[in-house]
This record gives C-alpha cells, sequence and structure tokens, in this order.
C-alpha cells in the first residue's frame, strides 16, 4: 500500500504495512461513559472513521473494535452525585454516545465490548504480569511495577525519572515506586457491592489503563495493527497500555495514531473544565451532516477552535457539495458516473489522511462540474458526479446516502417539505403564466426567507435549502 500515517511512537510518518495480508486491525479507545458526549469526543469518532472507511476503499478487510469503559471513579461518583445505580448511569450515557456516533454517520464498529464484560481477561493478564514479575499485588490492590520494565516512557518519549508519581495518591505508601500505577483496585466500604468483582486478590474493580489492554487481545489478539485515540490519551493511558501487554509478552499495537483536540475559547474542551458543546445540543443547530463535514476538513492531528462562526462557514462550504451533486443527480440521473477517485483526493488522504486537501479536491471538481451543467455538457456532469460521490462516501458526506437524505432523518418531514415547497412553485409558476410577475415575486421572496432558494432553469424551477 502506499498510505502513510504518522505514528506517535516513532514520531514520524511511517509507511503503513499490515501485519496480515488484505487485513487491517484497529482498536480506538471509546468513551467513559460518566456523561453524554461533547463535540471533542466525537472528534476522535469521526476522524478513526475516516480512517477506516479509507481502508476499506484500499480494499482491506477491517476489524475495527471500539471499546466502553463502563466503570471508572468518575462514573461511580457521578451516579452517587444523582442517586442512581453507577450500572444505569453508565447505560444512559453509552446510548447517548451511541445516538452521538450513528447521527454524525460513524459506521458501527465490528465489535464494541464493555469493561465489564472483560473482567476474566483482565484477571488474567494481571496473573501474567505477576509472574513476570512486572506486577504485585497489596492489600486486594494490583500495581504494574514501572521500574520492571525498560521500555516504559517510549510511547512518548519520556524518561521515568522524569515522571511524577502515578494518580493513586492514597495507596502511594505501599507502592515500590511512586511511579508504579494501578491495574486493580480493591473494593472500598463506600462504593457499591454491584461496582466490584472478585479475582485471586480480592474483590475489587479495573484500572481505567488494564481494561484496553485486556480487550484489544481479546478481539484483535496479541499484536494488531493500528491503536487510536484522542491525544490527551498519550499519556498516561496509552503508555500504560503498551508498556502492561509488552511485559506480559504481546508485540500490542504496531501503529500510534492519535488525533488532535476540539478547543473553546482557547482551552481543551472537557467536562471537568465545563467547556463543552454537546452533540445533542449541537445537531439542533445546525445540520449533522454540516457538524461532521466541519469535523472532517481539518487534519486530525490539527487542533481545531469551535466557534459558531466556524460551523456556519463549513455548512456553506458543505452546502455548494450538496448543490452540485443534487443538481446533477436531477439532470442525469443519481447513479451516473463511475465512482473514480481523483489522484488528488488520494494522494492526499494517502498522506497521513489529509483531509484538508481531499476536501479541497472535491470542490475543484465541483467547480467543474458546475461549468459542465450551465454548458448542457451531461457526459461530463455524470462523470464528475460520479467521482464526487465516491469521495464523498469516503468522508462519509455523501449527500445522497439515505444518512443524510432524509431531512433530520425524518421522512416524514422530508415529503411534507418537498410537498410544500412543490405546492409554492406550482403557484409561481401559475402566476408568471398569467404574467403577474409581482405575485410570482413574492412568492419566490417568502421561500427565500425561509431559507429555500429557487432557481430557473431550462427543465424548469430547482430548489434547495441553503441554511
Amino acid at each position: 500500500m502506499s498510505l502513510r500515517l504518522y505514528d506517535t511512537a516513532a514520531r514520524a510518518v511511517r509507511d503503513f504495512t499490515p501485519l496480515r495480508a488484505g487485513h487491517a486491525s484497529v482498536y480506538v479507545c471509546g468513551l467513559t461513559v460518566q456523561g453524554p458526549p461533547h463535540v471533542g469526543h466525537v472528534r476522535a469518532a469521526v476522524s478513526f472513521d475516516v480512517l477506516r472507511r479509507w481502508l476499506i476503499a484500499r480494499g482491506l478487510e477491517v476489524t475495527y473494535v471500539r471499546n466502553v469503559t463502563d466503570i471508572d471513579d468518575k462514573i461511580l461518583t457521578k451516579a452517587d452525585e444523582h442517586d442512581v445505580p453507577w450500572w444505569a448511569w453508565a447505560f444512559e450515557n453509552e446510548r447517548a454516545s451511541t445516538r452521538a456516533y450513528d447521527v454524525l454517520g460513524v459506521l458501527p464498529p465490528t465489535y464494541e465490548p464493555r469493561a465489564t464484560g472483560h473482567v476474566p481477561e483482565m484477571v488474567e493478564l494481571m496473573q501474567r504480569l505477576i509472574e513476570r514479575e512486572h506486577a504485585y499485588a497489596v492489600d486486594g490492590d494490583v500495581y504494574f511495577d514501572v521500574r520492571s520494565f525498560p521500555g516504559y516512557g517510549a510511547l512518548t518519549g519520556q524518561r521515568l525519572d522524569a515522571l511524577e508519581p502515578a494518580a493513586d495518591t492514597d495507596t502511594d505508601e505501599r507502592k515500590r515506586d511512586p511511579r508504579d500505577f494501578a491495574l486493580w483496585k480493591a473494593a472500598k466500604p463506600a462504593e457499591p457491592a454491584t461496582a466490584s468483582w472478585p479475582t485471586p486478590w480480592g474483590r475489587g474493580r479495573p484500572g481505567w489503563h488494564l481494561e484496553c489492554s485486556a480487550m484489544a487481545g481479546r478481539y484483535l489478539g496479541a499484536a494488531f495493527d493500528i491503536h487510536g485515540g484522542g491525544l490527551d490519551l498519550r499519556f498516561p493511558h496509552h503508555e500504560n497500555e503498551q508498556a502492561q501487554s509488552r511485559a506480559a509478552g504481546d508485540a500490542f499495537a504496531q501503529y500510534w495514531l492519535h488525533n488532535g483536540w476540539v478547543t473553546l475559547g482557547g482551552e481543551k474542551m472537557s467536562k471537568s473544565l465545563g467547556n463543552t458543546a454537546l452533540v445533542d445540543e449541537v445537531v439542533r443547530r445546525v445540520r449533522p451532516v454540516e457538524l461532521r463535514y466541519y469535523l472532517v476538513a481539518p487534519h486530525y492531528r490539527s487542533t481545531v477552535e469551535f466557534t459558531d462562526a466556524a460551523l456556519e462557514e463549513a455548512g456553506h462550504a458543505y452546502r455548494r457539495i450538496e448543490s452540485f451533486v443534487k443538481r446533477a443527480a436531477e439532470r442525469v440521473g443519481a447513479d451516473a458516473g463511475a465512482p473514480v477517485l481523483c489522484a488528488d483526493f488520494s494522494n492526499a488522504l494517502d498522506d497521513d489522511l489529509g483531509t484538508p486537501a481531499a476536501i479541497a479536491a472535491i470542490h475543484d471538481m465541483v467547480r467543474e462540474g458546475n461549468t459542465a451543467l450551465a454548458d448542457g455538457d451531461d457526459r461530463a456532469v455524470a462523470g464528475t458526479l460520479g467521482s464526487v460521490r465516491a469521495m464523498l462516501g469516503v468522508l462519509g458526506l455523501d449527500p445522497l446516502d439515505p444518512q443524510w437524505a432524509a431531512a433530520g432523518g425524518d421522512d416524514r418531514l422530508a415529503r411534507a417539505t418537498d410537498g410544500l415547497v412543490a405546492l409554492a412553485l406550482e403557484q409561481r409558476q401559475a402566476a408568471r403564466a398569467r404574467k403577474d410577475f409581482a405575485a410570482a415575486d413574492a412568492i419566490r421572496d417568502q421561500l427565500a426567507a425561509l431559507g429555500v432558494t429557487v432557481e430557473d432553469t431550462p427543465q424548469g424551477p430547482r430548489w434547495e435549502l441553503t441554511r
């Protein structure tokens, strides 16, 4: 393959060579379901959805795993604050996360394991680490011994002696080294009995880092191609994942990919900072497809500042593409033209998923297509339409995809809108036929005030939503 990806571990762009010819294995850290997802959360899902779609377009079979962390300190705290069982709180927010993925057109994963469903795999992994003298148990807690593994810090290029102690401050005095991190946390009297599981070292619950190593191993094996996640997960989460898995004897991930943050007011979007834009709220203000375009258009490793102005600009850009696709489909048929990816588009995505250049290539073709429409060159229109739709499909942005074709995903609303606009246009045409141009112009202006632009063409009037 000619695909090259920026590998965080190598700190360089590398040729992507899958472990198994014709197949790519990908593990992406999903959400800790402590609350409903914000735009920063779903950027990772959208970014790695584009990667997955491109791997498929390149002819690979893809096994894609995205986990759910459904047991965690924050989940227990939030559930207690709201006086509901922790598992009910987690499930409610897992559903909100799934809803956000679905509304933004993210393909469902091949497997979506929950942490609580994989405690046996976690226990087995801890046993291997203890047998290899890379972990130790103290009063029901199990810790990873960072000094036992010389490669600790390699992923993020850090020296062990320069690192701060791990966050398990309440049990620091029982650690061999303050930087040792918890694999397993002993049950506490104040926590619900349902939030613990039996192990050879006593009842307790998993540490965050252990979960992903166990689930990745369960579904992808000891070695897999790509591990993805947000930039904020590089340390300590991914550093700890790599250390514990390789200390246990697994090769683990061959490539590490990290997407950039979405910032709000110059700071990383974060629930703990209180500066979030919940997906459920944002998609009431903008169409989901336009939010997806906004997230896809920048390079996945760049930082994106979330503003209403930027959302509006993205919406205008997407609607220019959408307008051509719909006009062309009306002229030559939705399935006209071969689904050929242009060279500039393919080269851009092969260069570390360069979506800015890929989208620029789409806009270039749209301009050519609009010229062909104006010239009445249906053959050129068909060829451009087939290519543009193929490229948009790779990015999950094809306006004619059933995901986006119905307004807001509601077929009844789409049919009602179509019917009402068609009725208004019939009245406008009747007014023009009787030379009542004032009435015809008034109808056009009323439609424009509602965000419906009317264009008179040789084939008759056509309309589109402009906002």
